[in-house]
């Protein structure tokens, strides 16, 4: 776990603390830390003045051995070609897509396949949203997107076989691997340039 000092700045009162966090996680050596990655722990802090809760939303990197995958947390983008051999890259702006993106691959899914997935969704409800991928599960591997609408999360369930013919779709189309590789930051805007 790399640690480094940052001033950061309560959202309730205002008041700047300097904070010891951690920039990067590797989950081969700190495997303790991967369910407070997932749950979001890892980024929580309380003021000192106030006592309230902050999430720290500072450049973080989030590395798998085992599966060969690594996830930088950038609210600015990085670009970046130079991955290890055999690495999948990614890049998330905000703590919630860094969950999002190790719920995705540690269901063993494809975030390419599963952005197509959510695109197909969206058009099937007939709603403009952001859907969340939540979980995979179910009797019949259903996926599960979580997206808000009037204050609250709704969630969705959709079959295994959308996702079968997503994948269908994006090996018929081998400039989407093409551009997701080195670091490459695959969400719904990503995905929207395919078709324009």
């Amino acid at each position: 776990m790399g640690g480094q000092k940052e001033k950061v700045s309560c959202r309730s009162c205002g008041k700047t603390t300097e904070l010891e966090y951690a920039s990067s996680v590797n989950v081969a050596l700190n495997p303790e830390l991967k369910q407070q990655v997932r749950s979001g722990s890892l980024f929580l802090w309380t003021c000192p003045e106030c006592g309230s809760a902050n999430l720290l939303n500072l450049p973080f990197l989030y590395h798998d051995p085992g599966e060969k995958l690594m996830i930088l947390l950038s609210p600015s983008p990085v670009r970046s070609e130079d991955l290890p051999e055999g690495y999948t890259g990614r890049q998330v702006r905000s703590v919630g897509e860094l969950v999002e993106k190790i719920n995705i691959f540690d269901s063993g899914l494809d975030d390419i396949v599963i952005e197509m997935c959510k695109y197909v969704t969206c058009h099937e409800l007939g709603k403009d949203v952001r859907l969340k991928f939540f979980k995979l599960g179910g009797a019949d591997s259903e996926m599960t997107f979580t997206y808000p609408e009037d204050g609250q999360m709704q969630m969705v369930e959709v079959g295994f076989k959308v996702y079968e013919d997503c994948a269908g779709i994006v090996n018929r189309n081998p400039a989407m691997r093409q551009a997701a590789t080195g670091l490459s930051e695959i969400n719904q805007d990503w995905l929207s340039r395919f078709f324009a």
